[in-house]
């Protein structure tokens, strides 16, 4: 796989640490796939295929016609490194030996899917080749959160329709069903958000997540007596964080619905005009939470960075969606460790909605460290190489275990 044997090392040896990935939109009670189509339906892949020339309501049915579409059009955008996901993950799951797939392949790949994936214990099969711990979900404020494993799959409460979505009155409704509050105000508001962090940690949640544009900008209240602003309400809900000690994903830079006639899931885009500046009174206010942030462009990477360097309550995580891309991972991480304390890097967690894409995205990612730690400490800081593991095991598991108190996440 690797010309350079010391990068080849690196890789196996980083391959053995266990895989909890801390950020996910897994069903834990689906899994993984049930057809063929759970596959190659993924966002990625639909969006592309769109991109070059697939209708987009082919993207909306969940059939093998989906699934063929994707197909004749993979040629197309076989060079983007989503395709190369596919093409492992057909490798891993299906003993797929082709080079890669086309529309003639599709009746064999479906047959192969729904012989696979009909095992009673594929799920688990999946999980323990994946060396899997845990994972964090991402739940709705009124998940019921039963039915599953916590330890295996941890709650997180995601917390965008709260921030901009209150004055909706179905919103409203929905929270006082969830939290038996009725939210007319930012103090009856602080009053919800109260007992719905009690109800997911009490649940076993390990973090509260939302996603934000650009130009947001959060405020601390000054009148409680209205429901506020989205800068006001995230204020409010980073002071929730505060006082059941559990961390706040801030994932920035993201335009909703900028493509209206993408795909599901393939509308939205980054705007490089946000500056985490405008976080910084957040950051300062709240020293006791720490703020994991994702960013979606390599040109805000350096201030996050240098953020992860002042702030003692700032953490630079993963690679996110648009930036979860080779040449990006190895820019980005290439300057974190090298400017950024190696206890403040949680290194990667996959986005994954099915459970057979957490290994392909997690080997990607350890691929880029494999060589940029071969390089720039092995080669050019002269670092053993169980110095260098040590440090590849930090980004990987010790960080983020230690981060969200995953103390029933397995072992290392």
């Amino acid at each position: 796989m690797f010309a350079d044997p010391v990068e080849q090392e690196l890789f196996n040896e980083i391959s053995q640490i266990p895989c909890l990935d801390c950020h996910t939109h897994i069903d834990p009670l689906r899994p993984t796939a049930s057809t063929l189509d759970d596959l190659l339906g993924y966002h990625y892949f639909t969006e592309l295929a769109h991109a070059v020339g697939m209708p987009a309501w082919l993207a909306r049915v969940a059939s093998q016609e989906c699934t063929r579409a994707v197909l004749a059009h993979f040629r197309r955008f076989d060079n983007h490194v989503a395709a190369g996901w596919l093409i492992e993950l057909l490798r891993l799951w299906f003993d797929w030996d082709g080079e890669d797939v086309s529309e003639r392949d599709a009746e064999q790949l479906w047959a192969l899917a729904e012989t696979r994936l009909k095992r009673p214990d594929w799920a688990e099969h999946v999980w323990q080749r994946t060396r899997l711990r845990c994972l964090f979900l991402t739940n709705d404020f009124d998940d019921s959160l039963q039915g599953f494993d916590n330890a295996r799959y941890v709650p997180c409460l995601r917390t965008d329709e709260l921030v901009f979505r209150l004055e909706d009155r179905s919103v409203r409704e929905r929270l006082y069903r969830a939290s038996g509050v009725a939210v007319a105000d930012l103090s009856t508001f602080r009053q919800a958000m109260h007992a719905l962090c009690a109800r997911f940690v009490e649940r076993g949640a390990k973090a509260c997540a939302v996603s934000l544009p650009p130009d947001f900008v959060p405020v601390q209240p000054e009148n409680m007596g209205s429901l506020g602003t989205p800068g006001e309400r995230l204020w409010l809900i980073a002071e929730t964080c505060r006082t059941f000690q559990v961390p706040f994903d801030l994932m920035l830079g993201v335009y909703r619905r900028v493509y209206a006639h993408g795909v599901p899931q393939g509308m939205d885009l980054f705007d490089q005009r946000v500056s985490l500046y405008a976080y910084a009174p957040l950051f300062n206010a709240f020293p006791e939470v720490s703020f994991c942030v994702s960013i979606l462009s390599s040109s805000l990477n350096q201030e996050l960075t240098s953020y992860a360097w002042i702030f003692p309550n700032v953490y630079a995580c993963g690679h996110w969606w648009y930036s979860n891309v080779p040449a990006s991972i190895e820019n980005d991480l290439r300057l974190r460790l090298q400017a950024a304390p190696r206890h403040k890097i949680i290194g990667y967690y996959s986005d994954a909605y099915k459970l057979e894409f957490i290994l392909p995205k997690f080997n990607m990612y350890r691929r880029v460290l494999a060589r940029v730690l071969a390089q720039d400490f092995v080669r050019g800081r002269h670092w053993t190489t169980s110095r260098t593991l040590a440090l590849a095991r930090d980004l990987l598991w010790n960080n983020p275990q230690r981060l969200f108190a995953l103390d029933k996440c397995g072992t290392g």
